[in-house]
């Protein structure tokens, strides 16, 4: 069998994560013993491809300084280290009219590149082998042409990024395959060895969209930096509006889809927003936002925000505009207001730490689609469903994707809603429960609650909009949210509150912990604690918080046989940075976190690049789990992690520092690449981030120097991350939920013969596509109770993942 040979593409409008698509696909596609190519400006490339050949670079290795040493002359990997175009490509010198030395792509669109042609792209916005939409490939000639390209250059697999229509394109470029491949044997562009040799196209397909608009994926690739960008510009915007008492009209992108409107409105505290898929109910729909932000000004609120996506309409399908809604809340409220139109600032700045590591998931992935594509396979699109990357066929997502705007068209949209994935549903749901002032679901007066919110263990981003959520959630159902201060501490200490509506208002960005928090447990005085629960008259209990958050849960529960104020319903939402909650693959702020890790590994990378031959050591928080580092590694590209998991060993610091010299010795003299690696902070208690860093400083030579970084508490600061904050809401309003069905079920017994079910203490978890509410009892189960970690891990395996991405096992084992 002839060896693979895969293009990748990136096609329609550019989003951040393209670059690391394509990183992806040509690390792993070496990595799996592939030629890899890239197609500059997408499909319209593909029509021109090729009029001149490369220049000559050699076999794999242009630019190496001397020969090659005899130990590398049969690793695949190192004949496939670079073919000198990747600098041209990234520095935007791709079109220069400057040829010399082959300082040109002109008349070259199909450009084979390997692992180091691609390096640091993932770091870089947009896509740096462009993207064009193509009349040409529309058409039955231009697609002929594509395929001649391909055949011309011997690629038979083909991975694309883009939107839904380059993907059905893409589709349709292989539904014709044969034919075009016929008609090219036919008119003789072709030999009878090459028709045969590629009678068989491979195809996947990856949805590259800001506006988050494809079905049968939960995120498309751009679309979380999309909402960064716009919760950035809302952030700032919110002080000035508080400042004066304004109000802000905000346009975003979203013509079909008003996902990046919908969770920027949950994600930033909005007040009102317009999306395609439901329009206001009300007609005329100015007295439905009218009256919702008046009773929101009624109750002492200075700022108002509205959100319009760009596709927004009403019930009818007239346009709603942003000036219009200016004018309406100027005229009718008196409101000083503004608008602000964000337009392709959306789309642009690098992206955020969810945006590398997305693709380069589902980059891996799309590369196993299309090792193991037959005739008799469809093609795939790679997507996620909640944290499991998934291989759908591609025009069955295509075609729901088109059903959506259909059903909008004809004004069903209650057919639009069903046809958006549960997180949308759910997210509008949160949206509305959270922002409006409405006493029509208040719940009579014997199912209402006294709800307890407690944050225990380090501050996490989402903390408190878990808690906005839920105290805004309570306060529409009529029970009371009482915050507790100070965790437990506090709790004996009668520090509590009665949270307002507009009391949690500026939650949503606020990092850190407002009620306070600690690690102390309630077996600090169990007794006094239950006397406390008794004493307050709590109906519900819930906990916002990490491993302590879990063991609090599991203590009380346990209690319940001598504690009879423990009968009540408790949920807990994990919520810390170390990810380390068994069972659960997600917690609040592990994502705020790694944002965090990006911005600062971004810019210790930049020193370290200046530098030409620098490795940085850097260190990261995170407990006894490796979840930061591990997932850091993968969005910052480091070439080797320290994991508690896996720990350090001697043979293990020995092969890394053979490594890096055998490395730094394969790289272009100087041109050296800035490399990084990362240790957690409790990965060995002997073999310390300083004795690393001297050890590399001692054994690099001639060849590289050695510093280190240590990022401490900058990991668990700043502002929440829009996925931590949406996800914050989403979460706590199932705990809610959770607490009231558990409330009705305890509530018709009496007091002194209540005894609450196992099932009624529960931690809420994702568990791959799922969202579980588990009891505690079941969770000790999967608990490593002396690590503080879960047993089994999902990303356990991405260690070797990231390390195969750095380089380390190709050339250190070979493949």
């Amino acid at each position: 069998m002839s060896k693979t040979k895969i293009a990748v593409l990136t096609s329609g409008g550019d989003s951040a994560g393209m670059n690391a698509v394509v990183r992806s696909i040509v690390k792993f596609g070496i990595i799996k013993g592939c030629e890899t190519y890239v197609v500059r400006e997408g499909y319209e490339g593909l029509v021109k491809g090729n009029s001149r050949p490369p220049p000559h670079r050699g076999n794999g290795l242009a630019g190496l300084n001397g020969p090659l040493p005899a130990k590398f002359q049969d690793n695949d990997f190192v004949h496939n280290l670079r073919f000198g175009d990747g600098g041209l490509l990234r520095e935007g010198e791709g079109d220069s009219v400057d040829d010399t030395n082959g300082k040109s792509l002109k008349g070259r669109h199909i450009i084979r590149v390997g692992w180091d042609d691609v390096r640091g792209w993932f770091a870089e916005g947009g896509t740096l082998i462009g993207t064009a939409r193509s009349k040409a490939f529309r058409t039955p000639e231009g697609r002929l042409a594509a395929a001649q390209n391909l055949i011309k250059e011997g690629i038979n697999a083909l991975a694309i990024c883009g939107g839904d229509g380059s993907l059905t394109g893409a589709d349709v470029f292989r539904a014709e395959w044969p034919q075009l491949v016929a008609r090219l044997h036919t008119e003789g562009k072709i030999t009878e060895d090459e028709a045969k040799a590629n009678a068989h196209l491979r195809i996947v397909g990856l949805v590259g969209s800001i506006d988050n608009d494809m079905s049968m994926t939960d995120l498309t690739i751009g679309a979380p930096t999309a909402l960064h960008r716009i919760c950035e510009a809302i952030d700032n915007i919110n002080s000035t509006a508080f400042s004066h008492s304004r109000a802000f009209v905000l346009e975003v992108m979203g013509r079909h889809c008003g996902w990046l409107a919908l969770l920027a409105g949950v994600s930033a505290g909005a007040d009102f927003i317009f999306i395609p898929e439901r329009p206001p109910a009300a007609n005329p729909w100015e007295d439905e936002m009218c009256e919702a932000i008046h009773r929101h000004r009624v109750m002492g609120k200075r700022k108002t925000i509205v959100i319009v996506a760009e596709g927004a309409h009403d019930a009818d399908l007239n346009p709603i505009r942003a000036e219009y809604v200016k004018d309406v809340l100027t005229d009718r409220l008196g409101l000083d207001t503004r608008v602000t139109t964000l337009g392709h600032t959306q789309r642009g700045g690098r992206p955020c730490a969810f945006d590398r590591i997305l693709p380069t998931l589902q980059g891996v992935e799309a590369v196993d689609a299309l090792l193991e594509a037959t005739p008799d396979t469809p093609s795939y699109m790679i997507g996620i469903c909640e944290n499991k990357i998934t291989r759908v066929p591609l025009m069955e997502a295509v075609a729901m994707t088109a059903s959506v705007a259909d059903a909008i068209s004809q004004k069903d949209f209650a057919k639009a809603m069903a046809l958006r994935d549960p997180e949308f549903r759910e997210s509008l749901d949160g949206f509305i429960a959270t922002s409006s002032l409405d006493d029509t679901k208040t719940l009579p007066q014997n199912q209402r609650m006294r709800v307890a919110i407690i944050h225990m263990g380090a501050p996490a981003g989402g903390m408190n909009a878990a808690t906005r959520a839920a105290a805004r959630y309570c306060l529409r159902r009529g029970h009371k949210p009482l915050a507790i201060h100070n965790g437990f501490r506090g709790l004996l200490e009668d520090n509590l509150e009665t949270l307002t509506w507009l009391r949690v208002d500026g939650w949503m960005a606020r990092g850190g912990s407002e009620l306070g928090t600690n690690r102390a447990l309630p077996d600090i005085d169990l007794g006094a604690v239950a006397a406390q629960f008794q004493k307050h008259h709590f109906d519900a209990f819930f906990l916002i918080g990490g491993f302590e958050a879990f063991r609090a849960l599991q203590i009380m529960e346990k209690a319940r046989e001598h504690y009879p104020a423990f009968h009540i319903p408790m949920v807990h939402l994990p919520a810390t940075i170390s990810n380390n909650v068994p069972l659960t693959e997600f917690s609040l702020g592990s994502d705020t976190s790694l944002n965090a890790l990006v911005d600062a590994c971004d810019a210790i990378k930049q020193s370290a690049s200046a530098s030409r031959n620098r490795v940085f050591v850097v260190e990261t928080q995170g407990g006894k789990c490796g979840y930061i580092a591990t997932m850091g590694a993968l969005a910052v590209g480091a070439v080797i992690v320290y994991t508690p998991e896996v720990g350090i060993n001697l043979d293990m610091l020995r092969k890394d520092v053979e490594f890096l010299k055998d490395r730094y010795l394969l790289d272009t003299k100087g041109r050296s690449e800035g490399r990084l690696v990362l240790r957690n902070e409790s990965s060995s208690t002997v073999y310390t981030t300083q004795f690393i860093k001297d050890m590399f400083q001692a054994e690099g030579g001639d060849l590289f120097d050695s510093r280190m970084a240590s990022l401490g508490h900058t990991l668990q600061g700043g502002i929440p991350s829009p996925m931590d904050r949406a996800r914050a809401v989403r979460l706590s309003l199932k705990c809610m939920a959770f607490l009231e069905k558990q409330h009705d079920v305890l509530r018709v017994v009496p007091e002194h013969k209540r005894r609450a079910q196992p099932a009624s203490a529960a931690v809420i978890t994702i568990q791959g596509n799922r969202v579980e509410l588990t009891p505690v009892i079941e969770m000790v189960k999967h608990a490593d109770m002396k690590n503080r970690r879960g047993k089994n891990t999902w990303w356990e395996g991405y260690k070797a993942l990231a390390e195969a991405l750095g380089g380390k096992t190709p050339l250190c084992e070979g493949y």
